[in-house]
């Protein structure tokens, strides 16, 4: 996953200790690209790709990738299509990463096909537990000391979700930025694996059991990077709020 430092955090998480997916088994999940590979996103209606706030200047989005470098031998695949517009959650704060989502409207709506699909969100998405396991996926970083270089394929790996309190405590964030209930705080278990979000995976889902709960906001640091226990990936959580944001803004674009 992609990492972007600001000022001492790292952006977008990669994957870390993850396994390749079976290719297309994520219909759903969209490149993002600006001047190159930058983020990821789900495609959550045919018209519109939900990612993060901080993945910035979006120009064309690619739906049906599994392997970035083989765009030939993927082009049956693909649907590549431009950002038409670009709507970021409006009370999204750089500094303590709160309400980090934004809608991508699409030039002209996304063709389903096997490979391309688009993912229903809930209507109601349960805040999942402390000790969940998750799954998240992503494009990102898969080696925590070479966080620029993207993974060519798809990666997903299983992430624990930590009590927002613990994630606040000295031994984690220590309250910088704080942990808000808008979101979900998961990465190593500190036990079996290292797995995380690292650069390039912003943007990305996360799923607990089979629902998507949340999308890759930050993680890591420039001492502690991503994998690390003591600054575990978070996300944003698709709460209410946010599911009600999402329908809202994209009833009202669809209606201009």
């Amino acid at each position: 996953l992609f990492c972007i430092d600001f000022e001492d955090l790292s952006y977008g998480s990669e994957i870390i200790n993850g396994r390749e997916v079976e290719p297309h088994s994520l219909p759903y999940m969209a490149l993002l690209v600006s001047n190159k590979p930058h983020c990821g996103g789900i495609l959550i209606d045919p018209n519109w790709v939900l990612t993060a706030a901080h993945c910035e200047s979006i120009e064309t989005v690619l739906l049906g990738v599994h392997s970035i470098k083989k765009g030939k031998k993927e082009k049956m695949y693909r649907q590549v299509r431009k950002v038409k517009k670009s709507v970021s959650h409006n009370k999204y704060n750089k500094k303590t990463e709160v309400h980090d989502l934004m809608l991508l409207k699409l030039d002209e709506p996304v063709k389903e096909t096997e490979w391309v699909k688009v993912h229903q969100l809930s209507s109601v998405v349960k805040d999942p537990v402390a000790g969940s396991v998750c799954l998240v996926a992503g494009w990102g970083a898969t080696n925590k000391t070479k966080i620029k270089i993207m993974s060519d394929v798809l990666m997903s790996a299983k992430v624990t979700v930590i009590n927002r309190k613990k994630c606040n405590s000295a031994e984690h964030y220590d309250n910088d930025p704080y942990i808000t209930m808008e979101m979900i705080c998961a990465g190593p278990d500190g036990k079996k694996s290292d797995a995380d979000t690292c650069l390039g995976d912003s943007g990305g889902p996360i799923f607990c059991n089979n629902v998507l709960v949340g999308v890759t906001s930050f993680g890591g640091s420039k001492t502690e990077p991503c994998g690390s226990v003591k600054r575990p990936g978070v996300y944003t959580f698709l709460s209410k709020v946010h599911l009600n944001w999402i329908k809202n803004t994209m009833n009202t674009s669809e209606a201009e």
